[in-house]
């Protein structure tokens, strides 16, 4: 049976493709003036401003109203910086500094900036409520553990970032920030009753709804008490009864990648998921990062079976597509209001900057630097005081297999500043760090998120909330060492 044109183009209409490549390889182009809704841009597309704009220019002019989206929160995520850092605080600094005008400034900056490359979705802000510590992917993307606060953010951020006319897409819906798990790894439970959900997740959501976002993204985690065993991504109750009928949402609602593992594994295969996220109420399917033409096509003809079979009805792939096509027109038609304030970023890094005992500017020390992995959702990007200090002597180690003795005999008499990420929860770091308090005057800088621990016997611990390239020359400033 020949496939009707017109039903492929809907599906296509309702994805968000990727590819490899610092150009558009002719297929991504092609199926775009196909119908194709868009893509989202990552890392491995970008080596700088000029070639980036050139990138999305062709992507353009392949049809009008097309899509490209991109995962710009400032600090620890950034696409743009990768190779660099973020010159920007990212959420968890923007909410220690306390201030909404300025994440509305700092959101807006960015949003110019995507707007003067050509890409017009930016897959951000995150409002997700981090309450769990240790939570592994979401920490200091996210604006705070406060409910009201983080809402107040979310306002500012999606304020901001639209007042540059980018669409903001609120994440990562109903709330990610209570999970202990790697939604792109396995899907996460969080196990609260409705009444927790409402009062400590959901205001953040309401906030941007308020405030006017053009998109919100569906979490992969599963929320027993709404969506049984079933991802969030793939729940009717969550996407329609919740987000649209209670919650009033009219806007776009787009899937977290459709590849990661918490969506992937539950419907057995990114196609198969693509039509559940849509039978569900989502709107504008992220496919993910590894992707090309064949996984783009076989989504698209999984959407075509799905309503020719009876799966999936056509006047939900019809609302689908138009929710989506209505987004790219505001894209096309929203006013610009509002421009780049350059250099914003360092004072807030330095604002948000959180120190316990003294610190000691005098003596110049030995810089201890504990390796890290990077989260799925950050990847590789530089971190740390390396750029910034003014020939201050620097030593990387992994905790767990630190040399204590040796380090202490090359601080010799100099105190020590030991610079982590989630030092609380990196394998030996506590063990490592309260070893060298015993002979050594001991700084901790966490660049992470901080947890109750503080190492017995340090003379300060700096919080800087991130590890953006921002908040790597702020700490440099605040222990005087800034080149």
């Amino acid at each position: 049976m020949s496939t009707d044109p017109g039903l492929r183009r809907l599906a296509l209409g309702t994805l968000l493709s990727a590819f490899r490549g610092e150009q558009a390889p002719p297929w991504a182009v092609d199926l775009l003036a196909e119908g194709l809704a868009g893509h989202v841009l990552f890392g491995f597309n970008i080596v700088e401003r000029e070639q980036l704009a050139a990138l999305s220019a062709s992507l353009h002019a392949a049809r009008e109203g097309v899509l490209i989206g991109i995962d710009e929160e400032g600090g620890d995520v950034t696409r743009l910086a990768h190779r660099l850092g973020s010159p920007y605080p990212g959420n968890a600094a923007l909410g220690a500094l306390g201030d909404p005008a300025i994440t509305r400034r700092v959101y807006r900056t960015i949003g110019a900036e995507l707007d003067e490359l050509g890409l017009n979705l930016n897959l951000a802000p995150t409002v997700d409520v981090n309450t769990a510590d240790d939570n592994p992917i979401i920490g200091t993307r996210s604006f705070g553990a406060d409910p009201q606060a983080v809402a107040a953010h979310a306002a500012a951020a999606v304020l901001g970032l639209q007042s540059a006319g980018v669409a903001a897409c609120a994440k990562h819906f109903p709330g990610h920030g209570a999970t202990l798990a790697d939604s792109h790894l396995e899907l996460p439970t969080v196990n609260i009753s409705t009444g927790v959900l409402r009062e400590r997740e959901l205001p953040p959501f309401v906030a941007a709804i308020e405030a006017g976002t053009k998109s919100i993204m569906t979490a992969h985690i599963r929320v027993p008490a709404l969506t049984g065993d079933a991802p969030a991504t793939f729940s009717r109750a969550v996407l329609v009864d919740l987000l649209r009928d209670e919650l009033g949402f009219g806007g776009v609602v787009v899937t977290d990648a459709l590849e990661m593992l918490g969506a992937a594994r539950y419907a057995g295969g990114v196609p198969a998921g693509a039509v559940l996220a849509l039978s569900a109420g989502a709107d504008l399917l992220c496919i993910g990062a590894d992707v090309d033409e064949a996984l783009t096509l076989a989504c698209a003809d999984e959407i075509v079976a799905a309503v020719r079979d009876g799966r999936l009805p056509a006047a939900r792939l019809e609302e689908a597509a138009a929710r989506v096509q209505a987004l790219a027109a505001w894209t096309r038609s929203g006013a610009r209001t509002d421009r780049e304030e350059p250099g914003l970023g360092y004072p807030a890094a330095l604002g948000a900057i959180r120190i316990e005992g003294s610190v000691d500017r005098a003596a110049a020390p030995l810089i201890v630097q504990l390796e890290s992995e990077s989260s799925i959702a950050a990847g590789r990007v530089p971190w740390g005081l390396g750029p910034h200090i003014n020939g201050t002597e620097q030593v990387r180690v992994v905790a767990d297999r630190a040399d204590v003795a040796q380090l202490r005999d090359r601080a010799g008499t100099r105190p020590i500043v030991v610079v982590g990420r989630n030092v609380h929860r990196l394998a030996g770091a506590r063990t490592l760090v309260e070893a060298l308090t015993e002979t050594h005057p001991v700084t901790v800088v966490e660049m992470g998120w901080p947890s109750s621990w503080r190492p017995t016997g340090a003379r300060a611990f700096i919080t800087t909330w991130g590890a953006s390239h921002a908040n790597g020359r702020a700490a440099a400033e605040t222990l005087g060492l800034a080149a």
